[in-house]
């Protein structure tokens, strides 16, 4: 990627342009461009370009493909004079590449240093797990229990919580599942093993609570069986009795006997989290999901550069990344299996890809469905352009592992997780990966925050940074601004990533305990 250059005076008209084949540039001037504008280059602009969006460079061809990023993002449907504004309307887009014939683990970078000598203060489990937060997670087998749950929770920490003072919060891990479904469907594993896993992530330290209802299809001994919980340091698993209370019990008579049992239940678990104390561990214990939402054409410039960066530092200090949104990184696919340490890995790239065409083509769908109004006001015209500034998010090195929708994770280094490009759902499975800290860009602005992880939020433009002030915690507009570098940017990334992990700095969703819901991927049928 060419590295973009100081900017003029403000008032000047500035450009991006993203490798040296594009015949498109994008305009970075807050306001866009007016047309009659003169670029620095000589070129007079036919039209007004708002910004983020596409200039054309030169004059292209009806049906000649249109560049960014060194690759074509669309063919032109009829002549586009140089100057234009180039737009979705004036695309049509590429096919989908093909699942065969693909270059398997086939590049081979050269190793890069170890990263050494840094460290956070964490909480670490038994099995080995650490945790960036102290957290007493409620866990429900179906969604009729949520209200009385709610109800509960507010009691417990407006009750019980002051007592505890190393204990950081109560969450409710409230989902839309449970009952109402095809429990024995094949694809019923999916939100099975996610609220599963979500109940095991290590930010919970094993000390999970279980609600039910007790007439519901998912029964708390399919969602948590005997020895789910080797995480707890203080039981053994083979002493398998969940912590559960069923409200259809006997023994609750009225609403409040329900609620006085979650909070009754609740004062052990708290106990045992105070007792926990946060040790210093080295960076290789962060396990970092990354993800974009409500992106714009600065996210593949600025944000989600920089997030690649700081993911190749982390995977150098021997931690755990993960990067997801399958419709998002498709149109990469080449540069993904060829990124596989194996053939084995590349393989499980291409099946995971496979899955999601043949997931989308039986709801009439495919991987156009993904970009969304918001994405072309910002400038990106369709999927395959919006592909490409989303896998930059996954750094340099080499992809390691691949996970289903759902699963654990179960090495260092960069994991592709398979999941929807759905902000909730996305999120929701890197938490049931085993997320303990959350990095997410955004362009348009979103206050998407996760109860059970902090989100460290990062802007593509200095324009959204100093509107939503308070709500974003990095500002990577400043590399389109010409005021810090990709580098610069992504160890500020990096350094902030630590102090939030060691609980010394809350994310602005901490601070006002932004919360989206948990939602579950359910392919299966619903009853």
């Amino acid at each position: 990627m060419d590295a973009p250059t100081p900017p003029p005076p403000a008032h000047a008209p500035l450009t991006i342009r993203m490798h040296a084949q594009d015949n498109v540039a994008i305009v970075a001037n807050e306001g866009g461009l007016a047309a009659g504008t003169v670029l620095a280059s000589g070129l007079v602009l036919v039209d007004r370009v708002p910004q983020g969006h596409k200039v054309a460079l030169a004059d292209i061809a009806a049906d000649a493909p249109v560049l960014r990023y060194g690759i074509p993002i669309g063919h032109a449907t009829k002549p586009i004079p140089a100057g234009s504004w180039v737009h979705e309307r004036l695309l049509r887009m590429p096919d989908a590449r093909a699942l065969q014939q693909l270059p398997m683990a086939t590049a081979k970078p050269a190793p890069q240093p170890p990263l050494e000598g840094y460290t956070f203060e964490g909480y670490r489990n038994a099995d080995g797990s650490v945790g960036t937060r102290n957290l007493l997670a409620i866990t429900q087998t179906v969604q009729c229990v949520a209200g009385v749950t709610e109800v509960a929770v507010q009691r417990i920490k407006a009750e019980l919580l002051p007592r505890y003072p190393n204990v950081d919060d109560v969450v409710a891990l409230a989902h839309g599942y449970g009952c109402g479904v095809a429990i024995d469907a094949p694809d019923a594993v999916v939100p099975i093993r996610t609220l599963r896993n979500i109940s095991l992530n290590p930010n919970f330290g094993g000390e999970v609570m279980v609600v039910s209802l007790g007439c519901e299809k998912l029964q708390p001994e399919r969602l948590l069986p005997p020895g789910s919980f080797a995480i707890r340091d203080e039981r053994p698993p083979e002493d398998a009795a969940l912590d559960v209370v069923c409200l259809q019990d006997d023994a609750h008579v009225g609403f409040m006997a329900m609620v006085e049992a979650i909070v009754r239940q609740a004062e052990p678990h708290l106990q045992r989290l105070n007792a926990r104390r946060r040790e210093t561990v080295p960076a290789s214990e962060l396990v970092v999901g990354v993800q974009c939402g409500g992106s714009d054409a600065f996210s593949g410039v600025t944000a989600n550069p920089a997030v690649g960066f700081c993911t190749d530092l982390l995977v150098r200090a021997g931690a755990s990344v993960m990067f997801s949104e399958t419709t998002e990184v498709r149109d990469g696919i080449a540069q993904l299996t060829a990124r596989a340490t194996t053939p084995e890995v590349a393989e499980a790239l291409v099946r995971e890809m496979a899955w999601y065409d043949a997931y989308l083509q039986r709801g009439s769908a495919d991987r156009s469905a993904n970009t969304t109004p918001g994405n072309k006001a910002g400038g990106l015209s369709n999927i395959v352009e919006k592909a490409m500034g989303s896998i930059v998010k996954s750094g340099s090195a080499p992809i390691a592992n691949v996970l289903s929708p759902g699963e654990k994770l179960r090495a260092k280094g960069l994991t592709y997780a398979a999941t929807p490009a759905s902000d909730f759902i996305c999120g929701t499975l890197q938490l049931a990966a085993g997320m303990n800290l959350h990095v997410f860009t955004t362009g348009r602005g979103t206050p998407y925050g996760l109860a059970a992880v902090p989100v460290i939020k990062v802007a593509t433009r200095s324009a959204l940074a100093r509107r939503w002030h308070d709500l974003m915690d990095v500002n990577a507009g400043t590399i389109a601004d010409g005021t810090a570098t990709i580098e610069e940017v992504g160890w500020e990334l990096f350094h902030l990533m630590l102090a939030v992990a060691s609980g010394r700095k809350k994310t602005w969703a901490e601070h006002w305990r932004l919360h989206n819901a948990l939602v579950l991927f359910n392919p299966a049928p619903v009853t």
